[in-house]
């Protein structure tokens, strides 16, 4: 056994094959098979560009969050301002800041990397950042929203009303709970 903190290890597997089974309006589907310690093994996975999201905080130590709805899970759930890597090259932080300013009309003075994960590692590759946002302002002008971005509710919530909505399982979204707890957590120390 060894004293150093617990890590997730890069494992390297041969793929001897990989197709996209499924290519959807977002992301696609796709159906690897690896070589896994000797055997064959096929895995079908979410392929996806990878997202960020903002914990935005203003000068009352507030977050923002969001309201839209969310199909797959039929919810009008609450929720860091976010979204997808999916303009080519595009350098994460900077898409933050580009989401910030299309979903919530603000920008920020100051960007910290709050917390990175895997949103459901056993079906999707997913990765997401979440930035942490403070000296928030209004952008000089508003974004035109559509789809399921049209109707977006914002609303300014104490910290601590996101932590008790998480722990009271009124909040479900991840990168919300995440973000919160991650914040809670540091603040406390």
């Amino acid at each position: 056994m060894t004293d150093a903190p617990i890590a997730d290890e890069p494992f390297d597997t041969s793929v001897t094959d990989s197709s996209v089974v499924y290519e959807g309006a977002v992301w696609d589907i796709r159906r690897d098979t690896v070589d896994y310690n000797g055997h064959e093994m096929v895995r079908e996975y979410v392929d996806h560009t990878g997202a960020v999201a903002i914990y935005a905080e203003d000068d009352e130590g507030r977050v923002l969050v969001i309201q839209q709805y969310r199909h797959p899970v039929r919810l009008r759930d609450w929720e860091l301002p976010a979204g997808l890597l999916d303009v080519q090259g595009e350098d994460p932080l900077e898409a933050a800041k580009r989401e910030l300013a299309e979903e919530a009309d603000l920008e920020a003075d100051d960007w910290t990397e709050l917390v990175r994960f895997n949103s459901s590692p056993g079906g999707s590759d997913e990765r997401l950042i979440v930035y942490r946002a403070r000296g928030v302002r209004a952008t000089a002008e508003a974004f035109d929203r559509t789809d399921e971005e049209a109707d977006i509710v914002k609303r300014w919530v104490p910290r601590a009303e996101v932590v008790a909505g998480a722990l009271d399982g009124r909040l479900t979204n991840a990168a919300l709970l995440l973000a919160a707890l991650a914040v809670d957590a540091a603040e406390r120390r």
